[in-house]
């Protein structure tokens, strides 16, 4: 039996679990409605429609000018920074010292398994920075894709990165001045 105020809040606090856990019910007493064609109480609709809001996801279909990685390589005795982009549509500019900057296209094919590396789940559990002990003179390697940074040094290349450098244009940005 249900007495005084203490019973009616504990009877509420039972419809409010109960409501939470179907999923229809936020609140005990009167509320607002959710608008018609809205989402559900308690859900929030995404920021821009037909976008996801995962980490790491695209927000949508890219572009082919996208960028689809962003690859560094830095250090060495010379003290190097070069750069190599590739797009979605497989162009890619690779950028060394003050050269001329060398563009390209990988085939559909080598694209397709650039981007097979890169969603791999395994390279998703690459350590987003160097495990080990630093190489004097050595290179530094920098991957950026989907708005994360896997950072290796030289010796530092677990085998789902060392598949992503094998689907780079030319294996990746040069290591020479």
């Amino acid at each position: 039996m249900v007495r005084g105020v203490r019973g009616t809040g504990t009877w509420c606090g039972t419809l409010l679990l109960a409501g939470a856990l179907v999923g229809g019910v936020t609140g005990c007493g009167p509320g607002v409605p959710p608008a018609p064609g809205g989402p559900p109480s308690g859900t929030s609709a995404p920021a821009v429609p037909g976008r996801t809001t995962e980490p790491g996801t695209p927000a949508e279909d890219p572009q082919p000018a996208e960028v689809l990685v962003e690859v560094t390589v830095s250090g060495g005795f010379a003290g190097i920074r070069n750069q190599l982009v590739v797009h979605y549509d497989g162009t890619w500019t690779s950028r060394s010292g003050g050269k001329a900057p060398r563009t390209g296209r990988q085939t559909p094919a080598e694209a397709a398994e650039l981007r097979a590396a890169l969603e791999d789940p395994a390279y998703a559990l690459v350590p987003e920075r160097p495990t080990g002990r630093p190489v004097a003179d050595g290179f530094q390697y920098s991957v950026t894709y989907r708005h994360r940074l896997v950072v290796a040094g030289d010796g530092e290349r677990p085998p789902a990165l060392q598949r992503v450098f094998a689907a780079l244009p030319e294996g990746g940005p040069p290591t020479s001045p």
